[in-house]
């Protein structure tokens, strides 16, 4: 990868929950690190672990590329790399077709390098 781009955390956090929120995987394409991990949100009790560039674009993009997937992102706090970026999640019309959760994101050098997501159950 070549080097990361001049962007703040709060670019690279826009940039991510544009992707999700409009269904373009493409946007995420340079956010991501080399080195990136994320700790998925399933399954239960620990969620997946993804690591490296390929692995975290791959479920990313699958995410992000779903359709049937209703992402809503709320306001993120930021602390220092740090961001916590709250979410809604719907997969039908239903009351309780929906699930709040949070992602800690953590940036260096204008890429995401960590990634940890947490729902309520």
């Amino acid at each position: 990868m070549t080097d990361a781009p001049d962007r703040t955390i709060d670019e690279v956090i826009d940039r991510y929950n544009e992707a999700f929120r409009v269904h373009d995987p493409t946007l995420l394409d340079d956010l991501i690190a080399d080195e990136c991990v994320i700790e998925d949100t399933n399954p239960a009790p620990y969620g997946a672990r993804h690591v490296g560039r390929q692995a975290c674009l791959a479920r990313w993009s699958q995410l992000a590329g779903d359709t049937d997937l209703g992402f809503s992102p709320e306001p993120s706090e930021i602390f220092g790399d740090l961001a916590v970026a709250p979410w809604i999640l719907r997969w039908g019309p239903g009351k309780n077709d929906r699930v709040r959760g949070v992602n800690l994101i953590r940036v260096r050098g204008g890429r995401i390098v960590e990634a940890r997501g947490y729902m309520k159950a």
